[in-house]
């Protein structure tokens, strides 16, 4: 609707002799009573034709078709916006398209099967996942589902950091607990991790072992079993949340490859690294980023974590990838520029990479703060909060608010059965239509293949076909803005408006017609119910 709008306006602009050097702007109202779509277009021409916009306005709809199939009248408004209103059958059509292929509305072919990786998540394997990696989890895996929608071909990739003093301290603390439940009486390093889980790890070598490496700390036993233990529990969450990957990539792949050899001399070669106090140094001034950075430190003989970051990523383009997507917490807003200027140092184009960046998740609980840290284990796991709130809640959640924002996570309002609860709103939408469709089945009333929708007149009807036809829009909108909250914000409007309609409108009535249209209407609006709350990962319920 909004590129035939555009088209009049063309037409209506040529037949004036003004040109334009933009596309005109066509957007949907804020508010419906003021039209359906509208234009700002005179706003954007009074320099160059030095008239009012109001009077621009008035050339611009004398010079439109008297008439048009879609557009019943146009309103000129202060300043100069131009306002749309569509005619009813206009509204009324969107249940034909839906109705071809219900399961699929929405879905567009912009990504043309360009080849898209979302790495997302990436957590080091040294505990278990908190509240802050779930909100990474759920918006990568909300991003790649809306991309799926876009028609590209999406992986999820996970990167799995099994390499560096991370990973040492995670052996070294399970070698402590495996001494400690030997009988060894030594005081815990307050940098080693301390959850339970180190202890269970521990035990299970008691167990398998005994004392047999009670002198030798470094044994890669520590640190190896831990990792697969914590790692396990990691994809066990991650399923609980029903997202999946596709790859897991190996940090320590990239050493035993010669990965890393090979981008340090890489660097070294086009002059972008230099030695200073026992290090190498990367030449980031040089390639646009504020410092240079350390990539070696050759003293302990041991990367930083940008070099890895690094050669990482020159395996993305090297796979061929159309489109890069990094799903990152805060804590690397600082970091990833120095990686993009190493991948520009090595003559690799980043436009093909867009970071997300998340803010942190605040996680309170009577009002009150719940503290995190991953090594003193006084922290809330993904795992206890999915126990406690349920997997569509927590998934919502992560993603009803911009991922620039710092999200506040409620547990009282995320375990209300109320109006106030958003999850529960929606879902009681999907039930409530399903419970419609049950009433008419026990009344022997059969569906109709061509109902009338010309017989849905009202303003609640009008208001909800009208909501029901910018799905496909907000779909394509996230597809270039990677912005799941639009979705949910999307299905809160959808949800308000069928609620609006099943209190002023009677469903099932005497009117067998109408009690036709309108259980299509209800129908449909399941449907996209259900299609939004799939690209968050949420279950439309038929009950509640």
């Amino acid at each position: 609707m909004i590129k035939n709008i555009q088209i009049l306006l063309e037409n209506a602009l040529g037949k004036l002799n003004i040109q334009l050097d933009n596309t005109i702007l066509v957007e949907r109202t804020r508010k419906i009573e003021f039209g359906h779509f509208t234009t700002n277009v005179a706003l954007t021409l009074p320099k160059k034709l030095r008239r009012p916009p109001i009077k621009i306005a008035e050339d611009i709809v004398a010079a439109l078709p008297d008439s048009n199939e879609f557009i019943e009248k146009i309103e000129i408004k202060n300043p100069g916006f131009i306002n749309f209103f569509l005619t009813s059958k206009t509204l009324q059509n969107v249940l034909d398209e839906i109705y071809e292929d219900p399961e699929n509305f929405g879905k567009c072919n912009a990504g043309d099967g360009k080849k898209v990786q979302v790495e997302f998540v990436s957590a080091n394997p040294t505990g278990p996942l908190t509240v802050g990696h779930g909100r990474q989890a759920v918006l990568g895996d909300c991003i790649a589902r809306i991309l799926d929608w876009n028609s590209y071909n999406v992986e999820r990739e996970y990167y799995y950091n099994d390499a560096g003093r991370q990973m040492r301290i995670l052996g070294l603390s399970t070698f402590h607990r495996y001494k400690e439940i030997l009988g060894y009486d030594e005081p815990m390093n307050e940098d080693y991790y301390q959850g339970q889980y180190i202890k269970e790890v521990a035990q299970k070598i008691v167990d398998d072992y005994g004392d047999k490496f009670v002198d030798d700390p470094e044994n890669e036993i520590f640190k190896n079993s831990s990792e697969k233990f914590v790692f396990n529990d990691i994809k066990e969450t991650l399923k609980r949340l029903d997202i999946h990957f596709d790859n897991y990539y190996n940090e320590k792949a990239l050493y035993e490859d010669g990965k890393i050899d090979d981008i340090l001399n890489k660097l070294e070669e086009i002059d972008a690294t230099y030695k200073k106090d026992g290090a190498i140094w990367f030449r980031g001034t040089k390639y646009g980023v504020a410092d240079d950075r350390v990539l070696w430190k050759s003293v302990v003989n041991e990367a930083t974590y940008r070099l890895p970051d690094i050669a990482y990523h020159c395996t993305k383009f090297e796979r061929g990838y159309d489109k890069i997507i990094d799903v990152f917490g805060a804590d690397h807003h600082g970091t990833y520029p120095d990686v993009l200027a190493g991948l520009k140092a090595l003559d690799y184009n980043t436009e093909k990479i867009q970071v997300v960046i998340h803010q942190f998740v605040t996680l309170t609980r009577g009002g009150e703060k719940v503290k995190m840290s991953t090594r003193k284990a006084t922290y809330v796991t993904l795992d206890e909060l999915i126990g406690e709130v349920g997997k569509d809640v927590v998934r919502y959640f992560f993603v009803m608010r911009n991922a620039n924002s710092h999200l506040d996570f409620d547990l009282e309002l995320a375990k209300t059965e109320g109006d106030e609860n958003p999850v529960f709103y929606l879902q009681y939408a999907t039930a409530r239509i399903s419970s419609i469709h049950r009433k008419a089945k026990r009344l022997n009333i059969k569906t109709s293949d061509n109902p009338d929708y010309s017989l849905l007149k009202t303003k609640e009807e009008y208001n909800l076909l009208y909501t029901l036809s910018e799905f496909k829009e907000v779909v394509q909108t996230c597809g270039k803005t990677l912005e799941p909250q639009q979705i949910t914000n999307y299905l809160q409007k959808l949800a308000s408006f069928f609620h609006k309609f099943y209190t002023e409108c009677v469903v099932i009535s005497d009117d067998s017609e109408l009690t036709q249209a309108r259980l299509a209407l209800a129908k449909a609006t399941r449907f996209i119910l259900v299609n939004g709350l799939k690209i968050v990962g949420v279950d439309g319920l038929e009950k509640m």
